[in-house]
């Protein structure tokens, strides 16, 4: 395949290296610096491309996805904290009949984790003696907080257990790639169940994978889609 990179951050970086180790040919990196309001993304450099895969800041995302949309380029996103934008883009892709791939967070152990939070939140409904609580601990570089996979922990979780509130505690600091935990906590004892990722290899992969899968597969979708299942 032929792959658009936008963002030369760590992610970008990561996912170039691996999609030139497994033969995809890098049609275009697009950084920050030649990217204001999407501007490097116009019609003949994206020609040719098979798919786009984005990861740059909140304040960017929504510009470079419509450039991307409008150009016919299937895309893949990983950036946060954009997704008040979500239904304009979605209607974009809809009326060019365009595909975006959007995640939180490309692990498939968070994935899996995600699930199995949910399960554990139906296990504890009713039980009023534990207090419930997330954690989530970021590099000092990252932007948003909370992040957007524990904003989706949270939603999942409350959709299992809407009398419960769920809050949010942020970390940013230090290098760690990323660790989410939910906590139950009772006058006894304590519950946790956590996802610590090791290296930005595992979302690297992950994303490639869905630029891989998302051509071909018209429409809005998540990584649950492409994992196949639902979210559960």
């Amino acid at each position: 395949m032929r792959i658009v990179i936008v963002g030369d951050g760590r992610m970008g970086r990561a996912v170039r290296r691996l999609a030139e180790e497994r033969g995809h040919t890098i049609h275009a990196l697009v950084g920050a610096a030649e990217n204001p309001g999407g501007r490097a993304l116009a019609a003949d450099r994206l020609a040719g491309a098979d798919v786009a895969v984005e990861f740059t800041t909140p304040a960017a995302a929504a510009a470079n996805l419509e450039r991307l949309i409008e150009a016919g380029v299937p895309t893949v996103t990983g950036t946060t904290g954009w997704l008040e934008a979500l239904p304009r883009i979605t209607a974009l892709v809809e009326r060019r009949g365009g595909a975006l791939l959007h995640a939180a967070n490309f692990s498939l152990g968070v994935h899996l984790f995600l699930r199995t939070a949910r399960e554990l939140a139906r296990r504890f409904a009713g039980r009023a003696e534990f207090d419930a609580f997330i954690l989530e601990e970021h590099h000092a570089a990252k932007l948003d907080a909370p992040s957007g996979t524990a904003r989706e922990l949270q939603a999942r979780l409350a959709a299992a257990d809407p009398e419960r509130a769920f809050p949010i505690t942020s970390i940013r600091a230090g290098a760690t790639p990323g660790t989410h935990l939910v906590a139950y906590d009772g006058p006894y004892e304590r519950v946790t169940l956590s996802h610590e990722a090791r290296s930005r290899d595992g979302f690297a992969a992950g994303a490639l994978a869905a630029a891989e899968w998302l051509p071909g597969h018209p429409g809005v979708h998540t990584i649950d889609d492409m994992l196949g299942g639902g979210p559960e």
